[in-house]
């Protein structure tokens, strides 16, 4: 009996360790590290990075220990000091300091020899938060020669299996994957059952562990205990504890009859869970969000603060929910009470939860709620887990993860591989509060981040992975300095200034919003202004402003007037956009929309003839400008941003956009409390795209007067918008000079768009550059389809030289074309071909060896001969069935609205081609509109068969009767349908909600 327990334990751990470790710095990025090379190359050998004992000293009997602590530098000083308390002799190493340079050979790794040679002189090895691809091989080949206890924790699978103390290993080779089902039995008493929630259960099995040891009798379950304790203390961390553990390597690495029985000190615990505050640092942690709340409100700690000259937030702020890694509330680091210190000091109240990394989603899912989700319960339209726990939950206005890494898993992902994106959709989706992931760099310094950005597995931690979740907002908190996490208060201020904007616009009632709308016009004055790719931008524009005003919204009376359109407001700010009209100075404006009005009501062709209507079809809006001055717009970008624009452009060399008084002129239309303008030029005069490429330059100042105006309170003569609506791939803010990624105060998106939400309506079909504008322009990403894709067909020309080409040869292979009649289709179809223009693309040679022979004449000429005429027929007739098969966009999306029947058949026909057969398109777009308007509890129903057919392996028949290619036809037709929610995501977003992330955006 106690040899099967023992065996099952030790399968058991030896199982959670191996898999996807449970506790620290892993994702499914970064496991195995041969998934590829994610991590920067940093600084090395610095004399601060290093710090290490010299080697070449009389060791005596103290065993030589190296300590790899991967991610954690910062951590170093508190290692060292550890180990001089325990008597022990440590070197720690930083991933920074385990190569000297980088290389993509695995024999010359450009090993730091400092680092080799204490691993080749080393009697014991500790290794943690390594993942880097070449930074896992030189460890793997190291520390496989090191005879002496191996301890690897939260690594990269890859060296995991180095793990070994005594007679104990974790190197197991064969036998079935995963636990045995007793043991799997035992996981599922500590966790809920859901499978997002094993690795939590986990970590409470872990502190069972030597517990459970002490009853099995044998050598390895001894080892083995010594390696569980040995990881408790690490994980609990601490002077204390990593003192405790030091001395219990060392131990392990006598031989058996001369260790000592050790009377180490009691683990010290931290919580797994907690909550911290700078006016508690000498008392206990909080164990839940809502006895925080209680001592954060009451009268006693706004006593406290004022005592100590501590600035709170008012008890009315917005309460904004902070995850903070529990490792760095155990290591003391400053920079969480920094953080809270600041954001306390900005009108923020923080509820600063620290974790261990893994359980973030079940903060959210049973510690925090929010109005919208109090609401939606009371209503019946969602339901909350059994595992929510009302009397210590509390309502919060934001979320703000500074750990990074997915939602559900964090570090450690998933147990079985899956992401378990759609629990963090629902979960975030319940909450409907912006989720942001902002945090401190933890693999590079500060001064690498402001000269590169963030690079490799940094970014993949901060913004890809939280991405997927739906994050919003990053902002690079700080970073390193030294072997310390500091903090840059600037960056501070701009998360806290972007979450309080997101939180007063979702308090805001809708009639009261002020939004800003901001269409595209570049290049200049060639009638692109309101264009977008893919995009119908004058429809989509009139689209939303009506369900706008279906949502309470004050859009005047532009959803009243049945003159007024999208393409008379475009048409209207054309006008705003001319040079003469700029020139002339913001007071004319509204009268050079008028006279146009009137020119297209006698029928002045050079006008837009939509103007014609009455009221222009403005829908009773109005012109609303405003003139800046060079010292006006100090004011407001400060004077820092301000030398720099004086600096880029001195004198009268301002740029466009300035009138003849040397005004910058900032233009849109207003239409009730909706203000619709057009994105500034970003270009210079013969380079319009200079500035999109040319890093050190500087906007020009009335393109950031634009940005300013419309952002400034109205009582300061702004605009007031409190939110920003930006239509269409795309626009030129995201792509200013500044940072790559990772935005500073220097980075002129991050200056401009300020605090204020930007919603940013884009294409679909290029995730590359709208990652840019959720990346450099915090943009809120709601995508857009591309319009249904048809098959180009051809036509006028193209049509006619196909039908003489499919002429000719018909008559050459039935042998009944005579030779005159032959000569005569020869030039039919050459002069056929010099009209269509297509001689580029086939082009025709005498002599196809001799590219000078290329014939351009109006006439083939009499030397060409029959076989090489007829050769190049035969290649322009395989180039017109190519590109008569050719797929295009049929047309411009409207953004909310849903493909007609007809794109739906022309997208259809398009996809299936030859293979819809006897299948008629118009019969399956009729089936499945018919199908769609059940109802909605047929469809329920319709779910509840197929759950309780894959409970009991059977199938709904009336899946099995339809044909396959049907099955697909609707699955493509759902999708293409799905246009509708566009518009409900930008609704979503205005309303300071949660956006769920898709494929795009």
């Amino acid at each position: 009996c106690h040899d099967t327990t023992g065996t099952m334990i030790r399968i058991f751990l030896t199982y959670i360790i191996s898999v996807n470790w449970v506790i620290s710095f892993v994702s499914p990025f970064v496991l195995p590290a041969r998934l590829g090379k994610l991590a920067p190359s940093l600084s090395l050998l610095s004399e601060t990075a290093l710090n290490i004992q010299k080697l070449d000293q009389t060791h005596g009997d103290k065993p030589r220990i190296v300590l790899v602590a991967g991610f954690e530098s910062f951590n170093r000083d508190l290692y060292q000091r550890a180990a001089k308390e325990a008597g022990v002799e440590l070197t720690v190493f930083a991933d920074s300091d385990i190569r000297a340079d980088t290389s993509v050979n695995n024999d010359d790794l450009g090993v730091n020899p400092v680092f080799a040679k204490a691993m080749n002189e080393a009697d014991a090895f500790i290794g943690s938060l390594v993942f880097d691809y070449d930074d896992v091989i030189v460890v793997e080949r190291y520390a496989k020669g090191i005879t002496g206890p191996r301890f690897v924790f939260e690594c990269a699978t890859e060296i995991m299996s180095l793990n070994k103390v005594g007679s104990f290993s974790m190197n197991q080779k064969g036998g079935a994957s995963g636990p045995p089902a007793p043991v799997k039995k035992v996981l599922s008493m500590f966790s809920s059952g859901k499978e997002e929630d094993k690795i939590s259960g986990y970590l409470k099995f872990l502190k069972i562990g030597p517990t459970l040891l002490q009853y099995v009798p044998g050598e390895k379950a001894g080892d083995l205990k010594t390696w569980l304790e040995t990881y408790r203390y690490w994980n609990q961390g601490g002077l204390q504890n990593v003192k405790s553990m030091l001395q219990l390597v060392s131990d392990s690495c006598k031989n058996k009859q001369d260790r000592e029985t050790l009377k180490l000190p009691e683990l010290q615990v931290t919580p797994d869970i907690g909550l911290i505050h700078p006016l508690r640092q000498e008392m206990n942690y909080l164990e839940s969000p809502a006895s925080y709340m209680e001592w954060r409100l009451s009268k006693s700690t706004y006593d406290l603060a004022a005592k100590q000259k501590f600035q709170m937030a008012p008890s009315k702020a917005p309460k904004v929910a902070i995850l903070l890694y529990r490792k760095h509330v155990i290591t003391e680091q400053r920079y969480l009470y920094d953080l809270i210190t600041m954001m306390e000091a900005q009108g923020v109240i923080p509820v600063p939860i620290f974790i261990n990394g893994v359980e973030a989603h079940t903060i959210v899912r049973d510690l925090l709620t929010s109005k919208d989700e109090i609401q939606a319960v009371q209503r019946g339209h969602c339901s909350r887990e059994p595992t929510y726990q009302a009397n210590m939950a509390v309502c919060v206005d934001a979320v703000v993860n500074t750990i990074g890494f997915p939602l559900v898993g964090g570090p450690a992902g998933s147990i079985e591989a899956g992401r378990n994106l759609d629990v963090s959709k629902k979960l975030l989706r319940d909450m409907n509060v912006p989720y942001i992931v902002s945090g401190p760099l933890l693999l590079q310094s500060i001064p690498q981040w402001k000269s590169n950005g963030v690079l490799g597995l940094q970014s993949v931690v901060l913004y890809s992975l939280p991405e997927l979740d739906g994050a919003i907002d990053t902002v690079v908190l700080g970073g390193l300095v030294g072997d310390k996490i500091a903090l840059v208060p600037e960056r501070v201020r701009k998360l806290t200034s972007r979450v309080k904007q997101w939180v007063a616009l979702r308090n805001t009632p809708p009639k009261d919003r002020k939004i800003a709308i901001q269409l595209y016009g570049f290049p200049p004055n060639v009638g692109a202004v309101g264009t977008a790719a893919l995009l119908d931008v004058p429809r989509s524009l009139e689209n939303l402003l009506k369900r706008l005003d279906e949502e309470g919204y004050d859009v005047g009376d532009f959803v009243d007037d049945p003159e007024s359109s999208g393409e008379s407001l475009v048409a209207a700010l054309s006008v705003l956009c001319e040079d003469s009209v700029i020139s002339a100075g913001t007071k004319t404006m509204q009268a050079a929309v008028d006279a146009k009005i009137d020119r297209a009501k006698v029928g002045d062709e050079t006008v837009a003839a939509t103007l014609a209507k009455p009221g222009g079809g403005l829908g009773g809006s109005v012109v609303r400008s405003k003139s800046v001055s060079m010292d006006d717009l100090e004011k407001v970008v400060g004077k820092y941003m301000m030398k720099k624009i004086r600096r880029a452009w001195p004198g009268n060399e301002k740029g466009p956009g300035v009138s003849s008084q040397g005004d910058l002129i900032v233009s849109g239309i207003q239409i009730g409390n909706i203000w619709i303008t057009v994105q500034p030029l970003l270009g210079i005069e013969g380079d319009p795209m200079r500035l999109l490429f040319e890093r050190d330059l500087t906007p020009h100042p009335q393109y950031c007067a634009a940005y300013e105006f419309m952002r400034l309170d109205e009582s300061e003569g702004g605009i007031g918008a409190q939110a920003v609506v930006h239509f269409g791939m795309h626009g030129t803010e995201e792509w200013l000079p500044g940072q790559s990624l990772g935005n500073d105060r220097q980075s002129w998106s991050d200056e401009l768009i300020g605090d204020l939400p930007n919603i940013y309506i884009y294409a679909a079909n290029n995730p590359s550059e709208s990652i840019l504008a959720k990346r450099r322009g915090y943009g809120t990403i709601v995508s857009y389809n591309v319009p249904p894709y048809g098959r180009a067909g051809l036509y006028l020309e193209l049509a006619n030289l196909k039908d003489l080409v499919d002429e000719h040869r018909q008559g050459r292979v039935n042998n009944e074309m005579e030779e005159s009649d032959d000569n005569d289709l020869k030039s039919a179809i050459w002069s056929s071909v010099l009209k269509s223009g297509i001689m580029k693309d086939i082009p025709l040679y005498l002599n196809p060896s001799d590219k000078g022979t290329l014939v351009e004449s109006a006439d083939l000429p009499e030397m060409l001969s029959t076989a090489t005429f007829n050769d190049w027929l035969a290649r322009l007739s395989d180039y017109l069935v190519e590109l008569q098969a050719r797929l295009f966009s049929s047309g411009l999306h409207v953004l909310g609205d849903e493909p007609s029947d007809k794109e739906l058949m022309s997208f259809i026909e398009a996809y299936f081609g030859d293979k819809l057969e006897q299948h008629d398109p118009h019969e399956i777009i009729f089936a499945w509109r018919k199908e769609k308007k059940e109802g909605e509890t047929e469809n329920q129903l319709s779910g509840f068969l197929n759950f309780v057919g894959k409970l009991f392996d059977f199938t709904d028949q009336s899946e099995v009767d339809r044909p396959a290619i049907t099955n697909d036809a609707y699955e493509i037709l759902d999708l293409l349908s799905a246009t509708t929610e566009e518009m409900d995501s930008v609704v979503q977003g205005l309303n300071g909600g949660y956006i769920p992330a898709a494929p795009g955006g």
